[in-house]
């Protein structure tokens, strides 16, 4: 059993230290994820990654299929996923190169970007008003003590659509919302692995403060990727602690994420919708 799925983000494509890589090319019917999947072991226990943005960094946010990531992370049996992130700071007190995981998220995408395995027939309604997996989160905040990490636990990441940075006055209103961390992908991972029963968390990576600051230049490409480099050998370390102490058996709510949450009858869900969800929903069909 894959015992932990971890997405890596900008300046994360590869996974070194894998034993007996190998690489998976994984089919879903919402198309194809970003890229084959490297599937070893790491700490004595099995891991998959992907990639996000694909090797060589070759997808916008806009066009990441996450539908087809998370699908493809459940095909291969990942019960957890931890999707690695570099996120601009809101706060004065996050730093850059400090690791925050926040336990909510704002969704400023504008709706464009599919969120949902649902829908072709088939009306499913889940709870996030707890998004991320509590026990996956006090794992990895025990990891980065542990790595020696400037910690952050909890917080609000508002996902825009980008690709481009915030103005000014982006920045400073998305600030009113007592939002922490800005980024742009991981609201849909989080809708997502909730729909597939996968407990989530993420590991938000500071690399540099908006442009809200009075003081100081605003954030340039150049300052976020000098940083990218430091937040990944962070981010790995964190990651292979975590993967000593992670229990074996899963006891938490996202595991039944799904329980009660179809609505439509059985009777009148299309053999294609069956067909298409039948490894998220299967077990709630039969």
């Amino acid at each position: 059993m894959i015992a932990l799925g971890v997405i890596g983000g900008s300046g994360w494509y590869q996974m070194p230290g894998l034993r007996n890589p190998r690489e998976e090319k994984v089919p879903t019917p919402f198309g194809d994820p970003s890229d084959r999947y490297l599937v070893g072991v790491l700490g004595g226990r099995e891991v998959a990654f992907l990639a996000r943005h694909g090797r060589g960094h070759r997808l916008l946010p806009s066009e990441i299929n996450f539908r087809a990531n998370i699908y493809g992370f459940k095909a291969l049996g990942a019960e957890r996923l931890v999707s690695v992130s570099a996120v601009g700071s809101l706060r004065e007190e996050l730093r850059p190169l400090d690791v925050v995981l926040p336990d909510q998220f704002i969704d400023w995408t504008g709706g464009q970007r599919p969120s949902t395995f649902f829908g072709g027939g088939i009306v499913g309604h889940v709870s996030l008003a707890d998004p991320v997996c509590a026990a996956l989160i006090s794992v990895l905040a025990e990891a980065a003590r542990e790595t020696g990490a400037r910690l952050h636990r909890g917080g609000a990441y508002l996902c825009i659509e980008g690709p481009q940075f915030s103005t000014r006055a982006e920045s400073r209103l998305y600030r009113s919302f007592r939002a922490d961390v800005i980024g742009m992908t991981n609201v849909q991972e989080v809708k997502l692995a909730r729909e597939a029963e996968i407990c989530y968390a993420t590991l938000a990576l500071v690399t540099d403060y908006d442009c809200w600051r009075d003081a100081g230049a605003a954030v340039s490409v150049e300052e976020v990727v000098a940083r990218l480099n430091d937040n990944a050998r962070t981010a790995r370390a964190i990651v292979q602690r975590a993967l000593e102490t992670l229990p074996e058996e899963r006891d938490c709510p996202c595991s039944r994420a799904l329980a009660g949450a179809i609505l439509t009858d059985r009777a009148h869900i299309p053999p294609e919708g069956r067909a298409r969800l039948r490894l998220i929903i299967g077990k709630y069909l039969d």
